[in-house]
């Protein structure tokens, strides 16, 4: 493993990486600081630019917009109680309280060293945990790859919205988008309608692009752009933390980063899942937490901030290993990944261990820099706030068709993109989540064609996956995950014993 460390560091030490990797956590941090602008959104329309780099190069930029953008969320939720991504939206309990006593400040400080820390976590335990779980995944065959696949269609369903149908919905509008073109199977055409270029399939990232830059951009000028025009004029002053908040924060950032990575490793949980959890978690076992917690606790924000960015290397860990999404973003970087031939999963640890090294300690050095750059330059970013929504959707959307047709160097990509994008704004309009869409647009095709397998291998038999005791350990963990929200929903006492 050392030299596998020192290998992974000396190539990412290169000037143009570093520099992709700052360019990354700035862009990240200045998108992530503006309510509407997502970490998802802007990985997707900006991985068109990573095409043309080689796969190191390309991650680090995109991991960079990762971990920068749902750093900055936090920003916004406490100066002005609106998260800049989904992620921060736990943080605005302690975070917007301590803003309004005047110390927007130091919430920020603490925001930044507890988001550094999780961050820091969650790659060691990529680093330490991921290895493992790939070495095992290593002996899967059909039946397991099924039994994982259908897993993370029942988890992306079940914690996608308050509404169990509208998550499912999504998901298998994506389903059925990925049936579209070859049968990987029998080789016969689905869907293509005689359009020739339907015969690869609907390809995912001009739908993610479309779903995630068009939809959204569409649905914010629905709403009216700049709509809340809340502005910031608070001073930021000074840049660490005091021994004080430090010496407090230490073991809530700690235990927090701990049960984000558990939480994101979790197949479509995503950071807000995390932040939530980790921040009731820690209402929970520190003592003096009621009644402070949620009128300006520094710990608070610690909980909320440590967990969700804990979460952006624990939902690495099934992407990298199982080819399994964690949330969106890892979804994005899966066809990151495969634009370079670059297929994640259990082989990727036997034929690609130089390049998941470099991964793994160029994520521990953008913690670092984020680390840096948040605290130093804080008085700067809490002014990107007030920079107007209506001045970057349109150059969003030239971003968006640009990305798509540069894709493949086709034109019918953008029409595809587009069209999604229109699907996407129905959708959104409608309440039904774009996320479990995305994700079932990639697990469908690893859950159609291992289902296939394995029934082909036990001639139609189901029994196969019943006498395998991880696919039915997995297939068991489905149902429970499916049926956990409805007994939630038909018994209230139960809600309040699980929360």
């Amino acid at each position: 493993m050392i030299d596998n460390v020192l290998h992974g560091f000396t190539t990412i030490l290169n000037p143009f990486t570093l520099l992709l990797m700052v360019s990354g956590i700035l862009l990240g941090i200045f998108m992530g600081s503006i309510p509407g602008m997502t970490a998802t959104m802007t990985v997707a329309v900006l991985l068109s630019f990573t095409f043309t780099m080689d796969p190191t190069n390309g991650m680090m930029l995109l991991l960079g917009i990762y971990g920068g953008a749902v750093y900055s969320g936090s920003i916004p939720a406490v100066l002005i109680r609106t998260p800049g991504t989904p992620s921060a939206a736990a943080t605005i309990f302690d975070g917007y309280p301590l803003s309004q006593k005047g110390e927007a400040g130091r919430a920020i400080r603490i925001s930044t060293v507890a988001s550094f820390v999780g961050g820091i976590i969650s790659v060691l335990g990529l680093i330490f945990f991921s290895p493992v779980i790939a070495n095992a995944a290593l002996r899967f065959r059909s039946p397991e790859f099924f039994a994982l696949a259908f897993f993370g269609l029942t988890i992306i369903a079940s914690v996608s919205s308050d509404s169990l149908t509208k998550g499912m919905m999504s998901g298998l509008l994506g389903m059925l988008v990925a049936t579209v073109g070859i049968d990987p199977i029998a080789g016969f055409q689905r869907f293509t309608f005689g359009v020739p270029e339907l015969l690869t399939g609907v390809q995912f990232i001009a739908v993610m692009i479309g779903l995630f830059g068009i939809a959204e951009g569409l649905k914010s000028y629905s709403e009216g752009i700049d709509r809340d025009g809340k502005k910031v004029d608070q001073e930021i002053e000074g840049i660490i933390p005091s021994l004080s908040d430090l010496k407090s924060i230490g073991p809530v950032s700690v235990m927090s980063g701990i049960g984000g990575v558990i939480i994101g490793a979790i197949p479509g949980a995503g950071g807000d899942i995390a932040a939530f959890i980790t921040y009731n978690e820690a209402t929970r076992w520190i003592k003096d937490a009621t009644p402070s917690f949620g009128k300006g606790n520094v710990r608070g924000i610690a909980a909320a901030e440590s967990g969700n960015n804990a979460s952006t290397g624990g939902a690495l860990i099934p992407t990298l290993t199982l080819g399994i999404p964690g949330d969106s973003v890892s979804a994005i970087l899966i066809g990151a990944l495969a634009v370079h031939d670059i297929q994640p999963g259990p082989a990727l640890y036997q034929e690609q261990t130089g390049l998941l090294y470099e991964i793994f300690m160029g994520f521990l050095l953008i913690y670092v820099f984020i680390l840096l750059f948040g605290l130093l330059g804080a008085h700067y970013w809490v002014r990107l706030i007030n920079i107007r929504e209506s001045l970057l959707w349109p150059a969003i959307f030239v971003l968006c068709v640009i990305g798509a047709i540069a894709l493949r160097g086709n034109v019918f990509d953008a029409w595809i993109m587009l069209g999604a994008g229109a699907i996407g704004y129905v959708l959104r309009l409608r309440g039904y989540p774009l996320a479990p869409m995305v994700l079932g647009l990639i697990l469908a095709p690893i859950a159609e064609e291992n289902l296939r397998r394995s029934l082909s291998l036990s001639g139609g038999s189901l029994d196969i996956f019943y006498q395998s005791p991880i696919a039915l350990i997995i297939l068991l963990l489905s149902a429970g995950t499916l049926i956990l929200p409805v007994f939630r929903k038909v018994s209230p006492g139960l809600s309040d014993i699980m929360s």
